[in-house]
């Protein structure tokens, strides 16, 4: 392909103007406070940085095409069942024993990893298996988070009493949202969707007398062990805790490491019935419907009952990460249930590997534990989250681990 200089320049231009219409209101325009004023303060620098390498970039591009090798990871080696059963098993005792030797933050983190862990692989039946592309999935995840809250303030039950009710009301939603998408596919779907969890976060936010409103719902036990809670003191005259029934001393390192285990248990629970799923007729149905609609329903699948299930037990286990998320903050606000909690959780299904159970885990850690290893780039934590994301559609589009379809080649 012939360079063209002045096809060089016009595109390298329009990039460098649009990256300065982007990057400038950001980075350069700093909002300071001078008396009872508020004033911009402005500092190109950044914008004048961005905007110099995003044009080198632009008029090399054309030069390098073709000439610079694409990266590619390599796929994972074939492991029999027996060695695999062994990786596991090991993986499970590394982790389960991990929190006894590791910080107090670096357990808190962990535990917060396997939450999107469970939410991962919840919105992975969804948009992997079924291929339905949900943008409002943290709606499910809200209202497994407030009913354990509600739960525990009306009627007084512990989190291991409401996770099953908790599920069972995401469940119920899903169920209801599948009936007003069963018609909708691709952009259609995702702005329905969308729609649906940011009425979930406004209604939160409105019923006040309800969900209490803005402020959330405060004071939210954590999982007990056994029946028995691990605070200090017991929480009824004449109660035992969980320390005073061991005869240990109470340290609140207990706390954390319980959590975590508990966060452990419910990832662990979600990934075996996920595995499962997939391969029972009900995950071959998925399959079927993802890949395609029309062919599914001459093979006399009902797509109708294909996408209630997704939606169902997707929504499920959103619910049971919610629950588990208000146990472990011991609060609830509709702050916590933005959209960029749910383009969080399918940018880890997409990043994994629509479709891969591994990949969405290593995904899901990779995504919460690296922003907390690098907090000196807090305030630049969202342009590098998008920056590797469109890396990742360039270079490795289809995950960091993809599932491996099988495949039967018909000879012609």
């Amino acid at each position: 392909m012939k360079y063209s200089f002045s096809s060089a320049l016009r595109d390298a231009l329009i990039a460098t103007v649009m990256t300065a219409i982007v990057v400038a209101p950001i980075f350069s325009l700093h909002l300071e406070r001078a008396g009872v004023r508020t004033i911009i303060v402005p500092d190109w620098r950044m914008t004048a940085w961005a905007c110099l390498a995003v044009f080198v970039v632009q008029m090399l591009k054309p030069l390098l095409a073709g000439k610079l090798p694409k990266p590619n990871l390599p796929a994972l080696p074939e492991v029999k069942s027996s060695t695999r059963h062994v990786l596991i098993f090991v993986a499970l005792m590394m982790a389960a024993s991990w929190p006894f030797f590791a910080g107090r933050n670096a357990v808190d983190i962990a535990t917060l990893a396997l939450i999107y862990v469970m939410l991962g692989l919840g919105l992975n039946v969804v948009v992997g298996f079924a291929g339905l592309l949900d943008l409002g999935f943290v709606g499910f995840y809200a209202v497994g988070a407030y009913t354990y809250a509600l739960l525990f303030h009306w009627a007084g039950w512990s989190f291991w009493e409401a996770l099953p009710f908790a599920g069972l009301a995401s469940a119920t939603f899903g169920f209801v949202l599948g009936f007003p998408v069963l018609r909708l596919r691709g952009d259609y779907l995702a702005i329905v969707t969308l729609g649906f969890g940011e009425i979930i976060r406004l209604l939160l936010t409105n019923l006040t007398s309800f969900t209490g409103g803005p402020d959330g719902i405060s004071s939210i036990p954590k999982p007990t062990a056994l029946g028995l809670p691990m605070t200090r003191s017991p929480l009824t005259e004449g109660g035992t805790t969980f320390h005073q029934f061991l005869g240990l001393e109470f340290n609140s390192m207990h706390t954390v490491i319980f959590v975590y285990l508990m966060a452990l248990l419910l990832a662990m629970v979600t990934l075996f019935i996920s595995s499962r799923l997939i391969r029972m007729p009900i995950g071959r149905a998925w399959e079927a419907l993802r890949e395609d609609e029309i062919a599914c329903r001459s093979l006399g699948l009902n797509p109708m009952k294909i996408k209630l299930s997704a939606f169902t037990l997707g929504a499920m286990f959103a619910g049971f990460g919610g629950a588990f998320f208000a146990a472990r903050q011991g609060i609830v606000n509709p702050e916590s249930f933005t959209f960029i909690e749910s383009a969080l959780i399918l940018a880890i299904v997409v990043l994994g590997g629509m479709g891969s159970m591994l990949g969405v885990i290593v995904a899901a850690l990779i995504l919460t534990v690296l922003p907390e290893l690098a907090r000196e780039f807090s305030e630049y934590r969202m342009l590098i989250f998008g920056l590797v994301m469109i890396l990742m559609m360039i270079w490795r589009p289809q995950g960091l681990l993809p599932v491996k379809r099988r495949q039967v080649k018909v000879p012609s």
